[in-house]
């Protein structure tokens, strides 16, 4: 299987009351044609789950664990951590560890407890993807923003205009999944069948 499709269906579905991911790995063989127009959500969905059409602009970026940091790898660098706030301002939970916004890989942006799902093998699933209502929210704009959209975040804030360029570049898919909240997509890789899990995460 070379290619991974990713359902989206944008309902309050339990235990979570958000929507619900579903994977389908397939092969680009075997696929045919592709849909002309893609088909319109339900009339009845809501729509902050429904995204907007946007094209991804995938950047390979390195981050480090925030709430899963060991607290024994933690304390080996908390003087570190706190030398670079006290010489830069850069906080390492907000801006050094954990990139935000929609992304393939890395570590879960949690906002809750971390809640990792283990797999019917026994194995602690990979976190895959997560869905992010936004690309970055207030405090971890320092790194996170791609240069390329950074001058057109001049005057940006909560109290900008509606039609301020930062708003499209804070949340291109249009998506509002609770209190600001994600999706993080889980699979087993011991697995053969690569089962899947998610969890919906938000303040």
């Amino acid at each position: 299987m070379d290619v991974l499709q990713v359902l989206w269906c944008p309902f309050d579905h339990q235990p979570w009351s958000s929507p619900r991911p579903e994977l389908r790995w397939r092969s680009r063989a075997e696929i045919g044609d592709r849909r002309q127009a893609m088909p319109e959500p339900d009339e009845e969905a809501d729509p902050w789950y429904v995204p907007d059409p946007c094209v991804l602009h995938p950047e390979r970026v390195t981050e480090y664990p925030s709430h899963d940091l060991p607290e024994t790898v933690r304390s080996q660098i908390r003087d570190d951590i706190a030398a670079v706030e006290r010489d830069t301002g850069w906080h390492y939970d907000s801006d050094l560890s954990v990139a935000s916004g929609t992304k393939v890989g890395g570590y879960p942006g949690w906002t809750q407890v971390p809640d990792w799902p283990v797999c019917g093998c026994g194995a602690r699933m990979d976190h895959l993807l997560t869905v992010a209502s936004w690309e970055f929210s207030r405090g971890d704009e320092k790194r996170w923003i791609p240069l390329q959209d950074r001058p057109l975040m001049a005057g940006w804030g909560f109290g900008a205009a509606d039609d301020h360029p930062w708003r499209c570049i804070q949340n291109p898919a249009g998506l509002m999944l609770g209190d600001v909240g994600g999706i993080y997509v889980f699979v087993c890789a011991t697995c053969a069948e690569r089962p899947f899990d998610y969890r919906f995460d938000c303040s």
